[in-house]
């Protein structure tokens, strides 16, 4: 290892700190555990979080009770919506953030590792949670499960990017918070998040 090679190295350590942290947590998650259900307190605080660091502080937050109701929802999402648009701005911004703080094969490391524990845990988590309503539609299950992934990626970039900020938490940290209720937040459409 020559001296650039140390010093990127070092470099890279707090960011990678942090990530390990978030991403050892991984697999503890109730993925999908709360599915159409209430929701408590703390999964509304972070739904209003969610929606409001979107730019949508007068959206709804809306549960919806059945697969065929978050089927329905996420097949009618319209991906040029305003919500969308809000979520591919943040998510390219801490792209870019992240990519400053790590290197570009830390970065790739630790998304690769987020990646594979979440997929596994989601698959496992969404099989059950499938099971106990009948529900057979594969495709509903992959795109619970790739959900589940990218919003894993989304608040993995916000970590590296905002690093130990002490100002209000980055909205995928949020949207993410929403998993760790058991939640899937599928997306807001016109003035309504719509949660499963």
């Amino acid at each position: 290892m020559d001296e650039r090679e140390f010093d990127e190295l070092a470099a890279d350590l707090p960011g990678l700190a942090r990530v390990g942290k978030f991403v050892r947590s991984l697999g503890g998650i109730p993925w999908f555990a709360n599915l159409g259900e209430e929701l408590t307190p703390g999964a509304h605080a972070a739904a209003r979080a969610f929606a409001d660091g979107l730019g949508f502080p007068y959206a709804e937050v809306a549960v919806l009770p059945e697969w065929e109701d978050a089927a329905a929802a996420a097949e009618n999402l319209d991906w040029n919506t305003p919500g969308w648009d809000a979520e591919e701005s943040l998510r390219a911004d801490v792209t870019v953030r992240a990519a400053e703080v790590l290197s570009e094969d830390a970065l790739r490391f630790a998304i690769a590792a987020s990646a594979d524990i979440v997929s596994t845990a989601a698959k496992t988590a969404i099989q059950e949670a499938a099971s106990l309503s009948d529900l057979a539609d594969d495709a509903m299950k992959d795109l619970a499960v790739g959900a589940a992934v990218q919003a894993a990626h989304e608040a993995l970039l916000a970590i590296v990017a905002t690093g130990e900020s002490d100002d209000e938490p980055h909205v995928f940290l949020a949207k993410f918070q929403l998993f760790e209720f058991g939640r899937w937040p599928i997306g807001i459409a016109g003035q309504t998040l719509n949660l499963f």
